[in-house]
């Protein structure tokens, strides 16, 4: 029963994170595909620059609701239970970062889109923000101002979510914040950095793309 639940978990938040918030905004206000259009993704930056910055942030903001809704349905499913593998108990807190992990693969690889998404950012964080919000409110803050100064959302989200892993670290270590969120940080740096490997190139290069 105790593994039922936690499929339940991943199946729903992959499910969650692949409504493709973006491209239904596009096609419902512009009557386009955004994916034909900048980085031919379906997040929020896309959507600002095809079809404007208000909407981009609606994308935004329903881009975060989705995977903190993931997370935050799976601590109700698997509630108290657990599940041991070996000696190592499997609780709620596993049950978060797999639907994080889920809802972040469900948006960058949606199934209802034909598997072409976002780059997980936006979901990244919603997830945080049910995990432990201050965590989640530090790296957006961090996002934000780098990506202003520098006009860049690229370089704003990868410094956003090395920040974010970079308060985990001292949270764990100092104040017995459970481990599993550390590797799920460790883990988001990597997924998020390798999703945007591209800007990478591009940022070194001095050639990426620049916000309005």
């Amino acid at each position: 029963m105790t593994i039922a639940k936690f499929v339940t978990v991943v199946i729903i938040a992959y499910l969650l994170g692949s409504i493709p918030f973006g491209l239904i905004v596009g096609k419902l206000k512009a009557g386009i595909d955004i994916r034909d259009y900048g980085s031919g993704k379906t997040g929020a930056t896309n959507v600002m620059r095809a079809v404007g910055t208000k909407f981009g942030i609606l994308s935004m903001i329903l881009d975060a609701g989705k995977a903190c809704g993931a997370v935050i349905l799976a601590k109700v499913i698997v509630g108290n239970s657990f599940l041991t593998i070996g000696s190592v108990p499997f609780q709620w807190q596993v049950a978060q970062v797999m639907a994080g992990l889920a809802a972040i693969a469900g948006h960058n690889w949606p199934v209802f889109a034909k598997f072409k998404g976002g780059r997980g950012v936006t979901a990244y964080f919603g997830t945080l923000f049910a995990i432990y919000p201050p965590v989640a409110i530090f790296g957006v803050e961090v996002l934000a101002v780098t990506a202003l100064h520098s006009r860049q959302m690229s370089r704003g989200s990868i410094f956003g979510v090395v920040a974010v892993w970079c308060l985990l670290v001292p949270l764990t270590v100092m104040y017995d914040f459970p481990p599993v969120y550390l590797a799920y940080g460790s883990a988001g740096v990597a997924l998020i950095v390798y999703q945007h490997r591209d800007n990478v190139k591009r940022l070194r290069q001095g050639r990426e793309r620049r916000l309005w």
